[in-house]
């Protein structure tokens, strides 16, 4: 690959790291949320479009996940934060989920997964805007049959945005009443659940993919070696800043800007 092209594919991604290391430090949503839009737009703008570029975003994002859930649960386990019971219930159905959610993603063109991540986008970006922790639903997590059904739905619905444990995990719990920081730590290790199982299928998949160099499967392994260094630099400077902030209406901007690329991938996916 001439260099005129590889140096400008390098830059979006040292960019994309930073931003999506910074917001998920700042914020405490997964990065995948940032990083697939992030993909899809720069990856697309640098011509490398195709009818299934997003399946190269998805797999890409939660390869980097693996990463970053693991330094992330390790950080909260230290604190003994982690619900380890939660886990170890949920973890089963979630990667099963995971693994549904690849199989059935893979037989999608881009523009309908643009669309799935459009739609369930805008439910998170309100969910930040306007959620309430008082909100809930019940006193204690689901149990029985139930668990495995809402822990398969939650994997397959992660791996349809690319994301990890964070974004629709966290809300989830905190839906019944786990508490704030017990959910969020949790959430990390849901995302391990959710991207090793999902990342090792993506890399057998093979998808009409666009012509991006190093692509495993669907899993592009040069953003992937690029990603993991700068959310790591970047993600405790986010998160010494939000230490320093009120974090209430920083979630709240960040859900109206959400708000605004989950419209505009559907606007390109059904107006180009």
């Amino acid at each position: 690959m001439e260099i005129t092209t590889l140096l400008p594919v390098l830059v979006s991604l040292i960019v994309i790291g930073a931003f999506a290391g910074f917001l998920a430090g700042l914020l405490g949503v997964g990065g995948g949320i940032v990083l697939v839009p992030a993909f899809f737009y720069a990856f697309q703008y640098l011509g490398f479009d195709g009818p299934q570029l997003m399946q190269v975003c998805l797999a890409t994002s939660l390869a980097t996940i693996i990463v970053t859930s693991i330094r992330s649960t390790q950080s909260h386990h230290k604190k003994g934060a982690v619900d380890w019971l939660i886990l170890r219930q949920w973890a089963p159905g979630i990667a099963t989920g995971a693994v549904c959610g690849v199989v059935l993603a893979a037989n999608l063109e881009s523009v309908v997964l643009q669309l799935i991540f459009g739609g369930l986008g805008a439910v998170i970006g309100l969910y930040l805007a306007f959620g309430n922790q008082a909100w809930a639903l019940a006193d204690d997590m689901p149990s029985g049959p139930l668990r495995w059904v809402l822990g398969t739905i939650l994997g397959g619905l992660s791996v349809l945005l690319g994301i990890g444990g964070g974004s629709l995990g966290v809300p989830f719990m905190s839906l019944h009443r786990v508490p704030i920081h017990r959910a969020v730590a949790t959430a990390a290790g849901f995302g391990l659940a959710i991207a090793i199982p999902s990342a090792v299928v993506w890399m057998f998949v093979q998808v009409d993919a666009p012509k991006l160099p190093w692509t495993f499967g669907a899993v592009n392994l040069p953003a992937f070696l690029v990603i993991i260094p700068m959310t790591f630099i970047f993600a405790p400077i986010g998160a010494t800043v939000a230490h320093r902030m009120d974090a209430k209406p920083l979630k709240r901007l960040f859900g109206a800007f959400l708000l605004i690329v989950a419209a505009n991938m559907v606007r390109t996916a059904l107006w180009g």
